[in-house]
C-alpha cells in the first residue's frame, strides 16, 4: 500500500514513511493511493473478535508491511477502562462511547496506538534520529498526545493550545502533564492560530541529521487509520443489537474533520452506512460548505461550551476533497490567499451525496444535556450534546449512531449549568484521571503570541525538553 499527497506534488511513500513524516513535502496530507475493500463477510468474520483484534484486522489493510498488529493494539488498549469503543443504547439512540481511555476523550483511540506505530515505522525504515512531535490542539489532542508519547524512548513532544480556548480541566490536564520528554505552551489566540503556526513550522523543513519533525495531529496518517477501525466495529455492534436496520446514519460532532473522515473511509471500504452527519457548533464553517459548496473562514471565532469544535480551518477536510475529486491544491491556495474557495458543482454534489450537516448553539446543547438526563439518566458532554440535539430534532436520524467524543467530566461547568447542580458526582462518576488532575502541580506556564511559535519551536529543538 502506497500513500500520495492530497496536493499531488510529492512522490508516493510507504505507510511507514507517511506516518513518520506526518505531513507531505508539498504541504498536503497523505492519503491511500487506492482504498482497500473489506470482504463481503466482514461482519460475520469480525463479530466474534474483541476490539483490539478488530482494530488490528482493519489496520492490516492499510499497513500490510507492519507485523504484530494485534499485539500492538492489545498493548495500546490495555489502559482503557473496559471495552474501548462500546455501542450503548440511550433512550431511542445508540451512542458510540469513545472516551474510555486514559485522558477520557476519543483522541485516545488513536493516540495510544500512534507511538507504537511510529516505533514500528522507525524500525521498518531504519530511522534512528530523535522524533520530535509537534502538535496543535483544540483541547483533547494535546493531552492524549502528551500521555501517549510520555517517556517513549527516542521521542519528545511539544503541544500548543489556545490560551483561553479550552476548558479548565483540559488546560489542567496539559500543564500538569508528567514525563521527561514533554513540553506545553499556550498560544495567545485561538486554535486556528496555533494550527497555522504549527503548519508554518513544518513548511520550514527543520529536520536535520539529529532529529526529525513529525506530528500527532490528525493530519498524521497514523492518527486517522486507527479511527477507521472503530467505525467498522460500531457497524458490527449495531447490526447485532438492531437486526434488520443495516444502514444507520452516523452523526459526529465535528471540528477538524478527522473523526468524520474516518467514517467516510470505513464507508468507502464497504461498510454500508447511510449519510454521514456533520454536527457543528456556532463555528459552523463545515455546515456551510456541505450545504452550499463554499468554504469561507472569514468570520469571527466563537468560544463555545464545545471548545474542541471551535475551529474555522478544518485540516482533514482536505482529505475528503481529494477523495471526492476536487482540485485540492487550488482550494488550499485560495483558502490561504483569499480566505475562501468555492467547490465545483460536481464536487459539491459528491460532497452532499456523502454528508449532511447541521449546527446547534450552546443553548440547544444545554437543553439536550438536561433532556437526555431527565429521560435516560445519562450525562452527555457538550460536544456529544451538539450532535444529539440535532439527531433528536429530526426523524431522519431514527436509525443512527451518535459518536460520543468525551466524558462529561472534562467540561463540568457547562454540564452543571445545564443540569442545575453543584457537583458533577451527583450525576455521573468522574474518572480518577480527571479528579486527580486538580491535585497535581503545574509544570508548564509558557505563553507566546502566534508569531512567536516559530522561535519557541526552534529553541525547543536545540535544547533538551525542560520545564518552561
Amino acid at each position: 500500500m502506497l500513500y500520495i499527497s492530497t496536493r499531488g506534488q510529492a512522490a508516493s511513500v510507504s505507510g511507514a514513511e507517511a506516518i513518520l513524516r506526518g505531513i507531505a513535502p508539498d504541504g498536503g496530507l497523505f492519503v491511500p493511493e487506492s482504498m482497500p475493500r473489506l470482504p463481503e463477510d466482514f461482519v460475520s468474520r469480525l463479530a466474534p473478535m474483541d476490539y483490539p483484534a478488530r482494530a488490528a484486522y482493519i489496520l492490516s489493510f492499510f499497513l500490510p508491511e507492519f507485523d504484530g498488529l494485534e499485539a500492538l493494539c492489545r498493548q495500546a488498549y490495555q489502559r482503557f477502562d473496559g471495552e474501548p469503543a462500546p455501542l450503548v443504547r440511550v433512550g431511542e439512540q445508540f451512542l458510540l462511547e469513545l472516551w474510555h481511555g486514559p485522558t477520557c476523550a476519543f483522541k485516545d483511540m488513536a493516540l495510544q496506538v500512534l507511538p507504537l506505530l511510529i516505533n514500528k515505522a522507525k524500525a521498518l525504515t531504519g530511522e534512528t534520529r530523535e522524533l520530535c512531535i509537534l502538535t496543535a490542539t483544540s483541547g483533547d489532542t494535546g493531552k492524549a498526545a502528551l500521555e501517549g508519547f510520555r517517556d517513549v524512548p527516542g521521542t519528545r513532544v511539544l503541544v500548543f493550545y489556545p490560551e483561553e480556548g479550552v476548558s479548565e480541566v483540559q488546560k489542567l490536564q496539559m500543564v500538569t502533564q508528567e514525563g521527561g520528554n514533554v513540553c506545553v505552551c499556550a498560544v495567545q489566540g485561538d486554535f486556528d492560530d496555533a494550527q497555522t503556526g504549527v503548519k508554518r513550522v513544518f513548511a520550514q523543513n527543520l529536520s536535520n541529521d539529529h532529529y526529525m519533525l513529525s506530528s500527532a495531529n490528525s493530519i498524521n496518517l497514523g492518527r486517522l487509520l486507527p479511527q477507521v477501525a472503530y467505525y467498522v466495529s460500531s457497524f458490527i455492534d449495531y447490526t447485532m443489537q438492531k437486526p434488520g436496520k443495516p444502514n444507520p446514519v452516523v452523526c459526529v460532532p465535528t471540528g477538524n474533520f478527522g473523526n468524520i473522515l474516518a467514517a467516510l473511509y470505513a464507508k468507502r471500504m464497504g461498510v454500508p452506512f447511510g449519510k454521514l452527519v456533520c454536527a457543528s457548533n456556532k463555528n459552523h464553517v463545515l455546515t456551510d460548505v456541505i450545504q452550499t459548496g463554499v468554504y469561507d473562514r472569514g468570520r469571527p471565532m466563537n468560544r463555545t461550551d464545545s471548545p474542541s469544535m471551535d475551529i474555522l480551518v478544518s485540516s482533514n477536510f482536505e482529505r475528503a476533497l481529494h477523495l471526492l475529486g476536487a482540485d485540492v491544491k487550488d482550494c488550499m491556495e485560495r483558502l490561504t490567499a483569499e480566505g475562501k474557495y468555492t467547490l465545483s458543482d460536481d464536487v459539491t454534489a459528491a460532497l452532499q451525496s456523502e454528508f449532511t450537516a447541521f449546527w446547534r448553539g450552546d443553548k440547544e446543547g444545554k437543553d439536550c444535556i438536561r433532556k437526555v438526563y431527565e429521560q435516560a439518566q445519562y450525562v452527555l458532554d457538550p460536544h456529544t450534546a451538539v450532535a444529539m440535539s440535532g439527531v433528536c430534532d429530526d426523524d431522519l436520524y431514527s436509525d443512527c449512531i451518535v459518536v460520543s467524543t468525551a466524558h462529561p467530566g472534562k467540561f463540568p461547568e457547562a454540564v452543571l449549568e445545564a443540569l442545575g447542580g453543584d457537583d458533577l458526582e451527583d450525576y455521573v462518576t468522574v474518572p480518577d484521571a480527571l479528579t486527580e488532575t486538580k491535585k497535581k502541580p503545574r509544570r508548564f506556564s509558557a505563553s507566546v503570541a502566534p508569531d512567536g511559535i516559530d522561535g519557541f519551536v526552534k529553541e525547543w529543538l536545540t535544547e533538551p525538553c525542560v520545564h518552561r
